[in-house]
């Protein structure tokens, strides 16, 4: 974890994007020599819990071909990726020892502000096929034995009907990314020096087994259950959960999850499994690092051309972030452990051909049996910041104007969800702005007589003093002096509120 960390470290302090520099949208992990995911720093879970299907794509399409020096890009959905602006970039550690045996991977993956796509920042709201979401990248050689192939990069980045707007800057954090394994490579191979390599595997393997058996014993006090989740758009993600407590496992089956969404709320199978195995670690009170053998004792059912189960050319720009939230809504649901949280991550992005911005805003989140729901934080499955105000105003021709908590938008119960916030930003110079948002038709679920959220709502201010109504899933320009208005979803309650029965 020491390892991912320092990674995380490098990445932050060499990046150029603010979306990775300042919102710390990125993640960085260990893997062994199979391409399972040992360990991580604490950044973002739905990054971390998919991206050992993609180093596993790697080793599949390059086995004995990798050579001491080797990087690889990735970014495709249906090889474990997540959405297109997630890209990973995955580099072998290798033997020192002259021979050609890989000893482990280490990955990094960052959200690019921009990878293309029909809107600036890539998130247009009504993407029906991948290749309207920007560039689409499987397995790209970036390295070669040390060497950069930055011009056959940059001609893949402006490749396509909708090629990336900045590849300067795309380029800047790809080498900020290449830097961060290169920093686990170093350190990994300092540990093998000094505890020497069979101590170091016995190590990884203790760690996936110490947390396969704490899952085991969260199974062994499980209760069952099912829940069906209702989105905005009109489908849901039914689950439902059974216990095998002889067994010690669990299934987790989500026959009844709607089928492929026309549109972009498609989560590929690799974000699916990274929400379950992001509760399932959020169960176990040990503190162990979120790995490969958490998902051992459970058996994830998971129905084909779904939206949890899209197919190329699916569209899946808001699966990733949206519908991987409702996911993990539900499954807390049926273990009815905790009311809903606000269920998204507002996806804010703006931009124009010289600039380029993605956002995720914090709300409420839900509320459990003993504690109440927390105010304006993110959750669950991203862990990302706020921009500093000063940064974005620096950095955008933007201004916040206002930044608030919605007192009162957490359900109420006998333990009440947390707040939203309602936030007012300022545009001086023309741009687009796309939003990805859920919980604008919808409530946060309350829990055992808690009562839900209040709803979020996207408004915008024109100059002119009228005012635009928009969708959770929307598009607008925005022209100087108008201001976005984003009012956030707040946490469901937990329990029927005092007095009530």
């Amino acid at each position: 974890m020491s390892v991912a960390e320092q990674m995380g470290a490098t990445l932050a302090n060499t990046a150029y994007s603010v979306n990775i520099k300042e919102r710390l949208d990125f993640s960085c992990a260990i893997f062994a020599s199979d391409g399972s995911l040992v360990a991580n720093a604490p950044h973002v879970p739905v990054h971390l819990g998919s991206m050992g299907e993609s180093i596993k794509t790697v080793i599949k399409a390059n086995q004995g071909t990798m050579r001491p020096g080797d990087a690889y890009v990735l970014n495709a959905p249906y090889n474990g990726g997540t959405h297109l602006p997630d890209v990973t970039v995955i580099t072998p550690v290798f033997d020192t020892a002259g021979t050609d045996r890989i000893l482990f991977y280490v990955g990094s993956r960052g959200h690019h502000a921009d990878i293309g796509g029909r809107t600036p920042g890539s998130a247009p709201p009504d993407s029906t096929t991948i290749h309207q979401e920007g560039v689409l990248i499987d397995n790209f050689l970036f390295v070669r034995q040390g060497r950069l192939r930055e011009q056959e990069m940059r001609q893949l980045l402006g490749s396509g009907a909708y090629p990336c707007r900045n590849p300067d800057q795309n380029m800047a954090d790809l080498r900020a990314q290449l830097a961060a394994n290169e920093t686990g490579v170093q350190e990994l191979r300092k540990m093998v020096k000094h505890f020497g390599i069979e101590v170091v595997h016995a190590y990884m393997q203790h760690v996936q087994d110490n947390a396969e058996e704490s899952v085991r014993r969260v199974l062994d006090v499980l209760t069952a259950g099912t829940f069906t989740y209702p989105m905005d758009n009109g489908c849901q993600i039914q689950v439902s959960i059974r216990v095998d407590q002889s067994a010690r496992r669990a299934s987790i089956d989500f026959s009844g999850t709607s089928a492929q969404h026309s549109g972009n709320y498609n989560a590929p199978a690799a974000v699916c499994k990274a929400a379950v195995l992001y509760v399932f670690r959020t169960l176990v009170a040990d503190t162990i690092p979120l790995n490969e053998g958490c998902l051992k004792p459970l058996d994830i059912i998971i129905p084909p051309h779904s939206i949890i189960s899209p197919k190329y050319p699916a569209a899946v720009i808001a699966g990733n972030t949206e519908v991987s939230q409702c996911v993990t809504d539900a499954l807390y649901g049926a273990l009815g452990v905790l009311a809903s949280s606000q269920g998204t991550v507002n996806n804010f992005v703006y931009g124009n051909e010289q600039y380029q911005n993605y956002e995720t805003i914090c709300g409420g989140t839900g509320a459990g049996p003993d504690h109440p729901g927390c105010d304006a934080v993110h959750s669950h499955m991203t862990n990302t910041r706020m921009t500093d105000p000063e940064v974005l105003e620096w950095r955008f021709p933007v201004r916040v104007e206002s930044f608030a908590i919605r007192h009162g938008s957490g359900g109420v119960g006998r333990q009440s969800g947390g707040a939203g916030i309602t936030r007012r930003l300022r545009f001086l110079e023309s741009m687009i702005v796309t939003t990805l948002c859920s919980h604008r038709l919808t409530e946060p679920y309350g829990l055992a007589g808690g009562q839900a959220g209040e709803r979020g709502r996207n408004t915008v201010e024109r100059v002119d003093g009228s005012i635009e109504e928009l969708a959770g899933s929307d598009e607008t320009l925005m022209q100087p002096g108008d201001v976005f208005v984003m009012q956030t979803p707040g946490g469901g309650g937990f329990g029927p509120p005092d007095g009530a029965k």
